[in-house]
C-alpha cells in the first residue's frame, strides 16, 4: 500500500471550514484574547479529532481492499481450476500445454498435457485450422460446445449434454405420417371371387396390423388399397435401420398366399404442420409409384428424399384405358396450342429421337406445326446413321430445329413435350421450359427427385420398355390423319429394340403389341439393323476394354478404362451390355473417362441387383436393370473405390432375392 493511501486526508470542505475558523479566531484574538485562547484550544481539539477519524476510516478501507483482493484472487483461481467448464491451452503444433482439472475426468490417464488435441477429438484440429470460432464435439457420453480463441490458443468447453438430450428427445418425438399403398391391388382383385377377395383383405390387414404393432405405429385402413399410419421420427429411424424389411416380408407373405401383391410407402417427416406432412407423404408415395412401386420414399420438409427397396422388376399394370385417356388429353392440348415444341435428352439415343418423331406425327395429325429441338453438335455415334437417314427425308428433316431457333419459334401458347426424360438438367434446352406454361412429360424411366416444374400432363410408366413404346400406343388412339411414314415407324421400332436389347430385357406383352403395330405401318427391321451396325474400330476398342474386367463378389463384372484414354458414352454402355451376356455375370459396371472430362459409369443387371439404386447414390439414375452416372473431379480409381463401397453396403444391408 502506498504512503499516499496510508496518509489521512481531509476533504476540501473541511479544509475550507478550518480556514474560515482560523480567520475568525484571529479576529477574536484581536478584540478578546482570553476568548481567543479558549477558541484556539477548542479548534485544536476539533482538528485532532477529525484527523483521528479520517485515519481510522483510511485503515478500514485499506483492510477492506486487501481482503477483497485476496478473495477475488482466490475465487479466480478456484474458478479457473474447479468450475465445470473445460479450459485448454494448446501449442502451435496443437499439443495440449495446460488444462484445468475438469478435463481430467474425460481421459483414462491422469493428464492429457503433452498430448495432441486429437486425444480429445479428431475433429478439433481441422476445425481450428478452418478458423471456426464455435464447434460441437463429443467426449465419452458428453456433448460440448467449444469456443475457440485461436490467437490465444485457448479452448473453452461448455457442457451441452442436457440440451442435446432435450433436442434429441424433441426430434425423436416429431410426428411422422406414413401412407401405405397396395401397388397392384386393383389388377389382382379385378376378376377375383368375392370370398377370396375378402380373405385377401383380411390377411393383408392382419399382416400390416402386426407390423404396425411391432413397431409402435398407429394404423388405419382408409380404402381397399390404402392405409394411413402415424408414428414418430424415432420409430422411422428404427425402420430405416432395417432398410424397411417389411418389403421383403411382404414378398414372403405373397409366397404364402401365392398372390403377387406388393406395397409402396410414402413418408412425410419434418418440423412442419400436419397438413404439410400429409402433402409430403402423398408426394413421397407418388414418387415411389412413379419409380415402379415396391419401395419406400421418405421426404422431409427440406425436400430431400431417401429411397428403400425397389429391388424387384416392376409389374406391368398400365392399361389401354389409361393410354387412351392420355392420348385424348394430349390431342386436346395439341389442338389448343399454336405449335408443338418437342425435346428429348442431351446426347439423344434411338428411343429419344424415335419417340420425338412419334410426337411430331401426333402434332401433324391434329394440323398443328411441330418442331423437334435437335443439337447437331451433341450427336453420338450410335444414332449417326438414323440422323443421316432423316436428313435424306426433307419433309421430315425440316422439322428438326436448333435450340436457338426453337426459342424464336416458341410462344406462351406453345406446347412443350419432353420425351425420354423428366429431369430439367438433361433436356436439350433448359431455357425453353420457362418459355411456356404448357408442358407434357412422357417417359419410361423411374421417377427421380429432380422433376420438371408444374407439368400440365405427365405420362410416366416405368413398366414400359421404352418411351417409343408409350408413344406408339398414344399414336394408336389419335384420329385418322397424317399417316405414319416408313422411316418414322422404323425410328420408333429402333427405339424399342435398342432399349429392350432386341426384346430380351424389360419386355412385356404390350411391347410386342407396339412392335406389331409399327411393323404393320411399314417399319423396316432390316433398316433397323443397318442403324445398329457397329464400327470395327469401336468393336476392337470395346474388346480391349472387356479384357480389363475384374470379377467382384463372384458375379459382378467391373471394367475400368485405360488411364488417360477417352471413351464415348455409347461405347461404355455397349461394353456393359456385352459383359452382361457372359456366363455367371449378374451385373456389370464399366468405368471410363469421357470426352467432357468426367468419369462415366454405365451399369447393367439382369434384375437381381437394382443398379438404379446404386447409381443414384453416385448422383445418377436410370432403371432397375439399366442405369448410369457421370462424376466430376474424380479419378477412375476413386470412382471404382466408391462403387465397391456402395456395392458392399448394398449387399450387407439388403437380402438379395
Amino acid at each position: 500500500m502506498s504512503d499516499k493511501l496510508k496518509r489521512p486526508t481531509l476533504s476540501k470542505h473541511l479544509w475550507l471550514i478550518y480556514a474560515v475558523s482560523v480567520i475568525l479566531l484571529g479576529v477574536i484574538w484581536y478584540y478578546e484574547w482570553i476568548l481567543g485562547i479558549i477558541m484556539t484550544v477548542l479548534l485544536m481539539l476539533s482538528f485532532y479529532y477529525t484527523i483521528q477519524r479520517e485515519r481510522k476510516r483510511s485503515d478500514e478501507a485499506e483492510q477492506y481492499i486487501a481482503t477483497l483482493s485476496y478473495r477475488v484472487k482466490k475465487v479466480g483461481e478456484e474458478a479457473l481450476l474447479e468450475m465445470p467448464i473445460g479450459i485448454i491451452l494448446f501449442s502451435e503444433d496443437y499439443t495440449v500445454e495446460w488444462t484445468n482439472q475438469y478435463m481430467n475426468q474425460f481421459t483414462e490417464e491422469d493428464t492429457i498435457v503433452g498430448q495432441s488435441l486429437n486425444v480429445i477429438s479428431e475433429e478439433l484440429i481441422p476445425m481450428i485450422k478452418e478458423n471456426n470460432e464455435e464447434v460441437r464435439i463429443r467426449l465419452e457420453d458428453f456433448e460440448f460446445q467449444g469456443i475457440i480463441r485461436r490467437e490465444e490458443r485457448l479452448i473453452y468447453l461448455f457442457d451441452r449434454t442436457e440440451q442435446a438430450e432435450l433436442e434429441t428427445l424433441y426430434q425423436n418425438e416429431q410426428t411422422v405420417l406414413f401412407i401405405i399403398f397396395l401397388d397392384n391391388y386393383d389388377e389382382i382383385t379385378q376378376n377375383m371371387d368375392d370370398t377370396i377377395k375378402s380373405q385377401l383383405n383380411s390377411e393383408v390387414t392382419a399382416f400390416l396390423n402386426q407390423w404396425s404393432q411391432d413397431n409402435g405405429l398407429y394404423l388405419k385402413r382408409t380404402s381397399q388399397d390404402r392405409f394411413l399410419a402415424v408414428g414418430t421420427k424415432e420409430i422411422l429411424q428404427e425402420l430405416e435401420k432395417t432398410k424397411f424389411d417389411i418389403l421383403d416380408e411382404m414378398h414372403e407373405f405373397n409366397n404364402e398366399l401365392d398372390i403377387p401383391i406388393t406395397l409402396s410407402i410414402g413418408v412425410g417427416v419434418g418440423n412442419a404442420p400436419l397438413p404439410e406432412l400429409g402433402k409430403l407423404a402423398q408426394s413421397s408415395l407418388d414418387l415411389a409409384l412413379g419409380r415402379g412401386g415396391d419401395q419406400v420414399a421418405i421426404k422431409d420438409d427440406s425436400g430431400k428424399v431417401r429411397f428403400y427397396g425397389g429391388k424387384t422388376n416392376p409389374m406391368e399394370k398400365r392399361t389401354r384405358v389409361r393410354a387412351r385417356v392420355i392420348s385424348h388429353a394430349l390431342r386436346d392440348l395439341v389442338k389448343a396450342s399454336d405449335r408443338v415444341i418437342i425435346m428429348g435428352h442431351q446426347a439423344p439415343d434411338m428411343d429419344s429421337i424415335g419417340s420425338a418423331i412419334g410426337i411430331l406425327n401426333i402434332a401433324q395429325t391434329n394440323q398443328v406445326d411441330g418442331y423437334i429441338v435437335f443439337d447437331p453438335d451433341d450427336v453420338t455415334t450410335g444414332v449417326n446413321r438414323l440422323v443421316e437417314a432423316i436428313k435424306s427425308e426433307p419433309n421430315l428433316w425440316q422439322h428438326f430445329v436448333s435450340p436457338e431457333t426453337a426459342e424464336d419459334l416458341i410462344t406462351s401458347r406453345s406446347l412443350i413435350v419432353v420425351v425420354d426424360t423428366h429431369k430439367p438438367s438433361m433436356v436439350v434446352s433448359k431455357r425453353l421450359l420457362g418459355k411456356s406454361e404448357y408442358k407434357v412429360v412422357i417417359d419410361h424411366h423411374r421417377r427421380a427427385e429432380e422433376f420438371i416444374d408444374n407439368p400440365t400432363l405427365v405420362y410416366m410408366e416405368p413398366y414400359a420398355s421404352s418411351t417409343a413404346e408409350l408413344v406408339t400406343e398414344l399414336l394408336e388412339y389419335q384420329p385418322k390423319g397424317e399417316k405414319l411414314k416408313m422411316l418414322e415407324a422404323t425410328a420408333l421400332l429402333a427405339g424399342i429394340i435398342v432399349d429392350t436389347k432386341s426384346f430380351t430385357l424389360r419386355t412385356g406383352s404390350r411391347t410386342f403389341d407396339a412392335a406389331s403395330y409399327l411393323r404393320a405401318k411399314g417399319a423396316d427391321t432390316v433398316l433397323v439393323q443397318q442403324f445398329l451396325k457397329e464400327d470395327l474400330d469401336l468393336y476392337v476398342k470395346r474388346s480391349k476394354l472387356i479384357e480389363r474386367t475384374e470379377i467382384y463378389r463372384n458375379t459382378i463384372a467391373i471394367t475400368k478404362g485405360a488411364p488417360g484414354e477417352i471413351y464415348g458414352a455409347v461405347l461404355i454402355a455397349q461394353t456393359a451390355d456385352t459383359l452382361l451376356t457372359m456366363t455367371g455375370i449378374s451385373a456389370s459396371f464399366v468405368i471410363a473417362e469421357r470426352s467432357d472430362g468426367r468419369v462415366g459409369i454405365s451399369a447393367r443387371s439382369l434384375g437381381e441387383i437394382n443398379v438404379q439404386i446404386i447409381m443414384e447414390q453416385m448422383n445418377g439414375g436410370g432403371h432397375l436393370t439399366n442405369a448410369a452416372t457421370q462424376l466430376e473431379d474424380m479419378t477412375i480409381e476413386a470412382a471404382e473405390a466408391l462403387l465397391k463401397a456402395i456395392l458392399d453396403e448394398y449387399y450387407e444391408g439388403r437380402e438379395i432375392e
